[in-house]
């Protein structure tokens, strides 16, 4: 159920249930939705190891930390992180193959429960996802903050091509903050040669190693590039290479070929474009309001004490009383 009790169902086929734009002329708010689990392995991955006093590794933990903090310290006022409490969701009982936890490496998985406590700590809102993915809960977040007048901007915090779908002209973007790479949706159009309602499709055919499922075989970025371009969603894509348009049969290699595996494993790619459309709950934020970072709870320093950095508490304390 939905926060006003309306029955929540699957987004239409390429859709991410996100409602068209309702910004009002006096929008000053700019929403910031962090991919925590994302930041959690690059941190982890990308940083010598650190250990609490307990032995216990913390270093991906506080290196997230320090990441929000210097998104706060930007001046940014609305901000919510969304984990993978744990790595499956409802999609492993669509897929086998679907990604698990199997072979996370345990000093890493460890961190998952601890980066919550801490960013709650901090007064981050967490939406700590255990049926959903992380990245439904930043789409369901985004849907919410989008329609909302007083929004002038949604900004997701991830590189991971699934949150394409979500982008919305230049109003719901996806900032890379490792590149500091910003992708409106002309920039979806231009990276992945379809727009955003068309990415789930996309994935479809040309699979998503990090989630676990192949896409169609002999189908590629190209091919399912130029395909989509034109035919938009795989049910409009005809059966025979033949009566497609003759410019995109031009542009694709082995066309016949392509036409006639997504005929034979139509409903196969359905199910991939299931597996890849990100569901919204809008249960999961009130209003964007809900978001106003007000500073950290007296729990933060007890934390950034076990982290092995006092020094985070001290700067969160700063960063709220400039508010």
């Amino acid at each position: 159920m939905s926060a006003d009790g309306a029955t929540l169902t699957d987004p239409e086929p390429g859709s991410t249930g996100i409602e068209p734009d309702r910004a009002g002329p006096g929008a000053a708010v700019e929403v910031y939705l962090v991919d925590g689990t994302y930041e959690l392995f690059r941190h982890f991955y990308g940083q010598p190891p650190r250990a609490a006093h307990d032995g216990a590794e913390v270093g991906a933990t506080r290196g997230v930390v320090l990441s929000v903090l210097s998104l706060l310290a930007e001046g940014t006022t609305h901000v919510g992180v969304a984990t993978d409490h744990v790595i499956e969701s409802f999609r492993n009982q669509l897929w086998p193959g679907y990604k698990t936890g199997e072979g996370v490496d345990p000093r890493l998985a460890s961190q998952f429960a601890l980066l919550e406590s801490v960013l709650e700590a901090l007064g981050v809102v967490v939406w700590a996802t255990v049926e959903l993915e992380a990245d439904d809960a930043l789409a369901s977040a985004a849907a919410v903050a989008r329609e909302r007048p007083e929004v002038a901007r949604v900004v997701l915090c991830t590189p991971d091509k699934d949150l394409a779908q979500c982008v919305r002209g230049q109003r719901v973007v996806q900032l890379d903050r490792r590149t500091k790479t910003v992708l409106d949706e002309a920039g979806v159009t231009a990276k992945f040669g379809v727009p955003p309602e068309s990415i789930p499709d996309w994935l479809a055919l040309v699979g998503d190693a990090a989630d676990g499922f192949p896409g169609l075989a002999g189908w590629g970025r190209v091919s399912a590039s130029a395909v989509l371009a034109h035919y938009g969603h795989l049910e409009s894509v005809p059966a025979d290479a033949a009566e497609w348009e003759p410019g995109v049969r031009r542009r694709v290699r082995g066309a016949a070929a392509l036409a006639a595996r997504l005929a034979e494993q139509m409903d196969l790619a359905l199910l991939f474009r299931d597996l890849a459309t990100l569901r919204v709950d809008r249960s999961l934020l009130g209003e964007p309001e809900d978001l106003r970072w007000r500073g950290p709870t007296p729990e933060f320093g007890r934390l950034c004490a076990y982290l092995g950095d006092p020094d985070l508490a001290r700067r969160a304390a700063q960063l709220a009383d400039g508010r």
